[in-house]
């Protein structure tokens, strides 16, 4: 087992966790507002950081979806009428899922220690730190909707087991 052997593994389980969790957020809370801010502007910020960060926010290729707008992965600006529908969320989501799992399936341990091209970060802190950008945002999400729904989007743990029944899943669900 190698460290990318790691880093997939767990890769694939928080990319499942968010699938799930995108799927958990109920048409009626979508647009909900959170200190100012819509629901779907917080998980829009989460996948945007993922996008730019995990691989190479420095790379000059990198394109912004066709929705996107300079400030609406600021969580530090209120949006007024802007809004991202919820199939134009999961089809980036889904164009990201494919590029990380693209990315993760030909890393090797010894360009961890390496920085992409024009980056002055190493592989491994980007990846480390979206992680701990990732997860602190889905957090945030998932007390939204405890507090909104009684309910608490299912996640896999370190090794819990992918459940068989099709998204959403809930704990008490599985």
């Amino acid at each position: 087992m190698t460290l990318c052997d790691d880093i997939r593994y767990l890769t694939d389980r928080a990319l499942w966790e968010t699938e799930n969790l995108m799927k958990c957020i109920p048409d009626e809370l979508w647009n909900k507002r959170n200190d100012g801010i819509p629901m779907w502007k917080y998980l829009y910020h989460t996948l945007y950081s993922m996008d730019r960060w995990y691989i190479n926010p420095s790379d000059p290729a990198y394109e912004n979806p066709d929705f996107h707008t300079e400030i609406l992965a600021d969580l530090n600006v209120i949006p007024g009428e802007e809004r991202v529908e919820r199939g134009q969320m999961e089809n980036y989501f889904y164009r990201i899922r494919d590029k990380i799992q693209g990315y993760t399936a030909g890393l090797e341990d010894h360009a961890l220690s390496q920085n992409p091209e024009g980056c002055d970060m190493s592989r491994f802190r980007l990846i480390l730190g979206q992680f701990r950008h990732w997860h602190r945002h889905m957090g945030v999400i998932y007390g939204f909707l405890v507090e909104d729904t009684g309910k608490w989007p299912y996640v896999l743990n370190m090794l819990g087991k992918y459940p068989e029944k099709p998204m959403p899943n809930y704990y008490g669900d599985v």
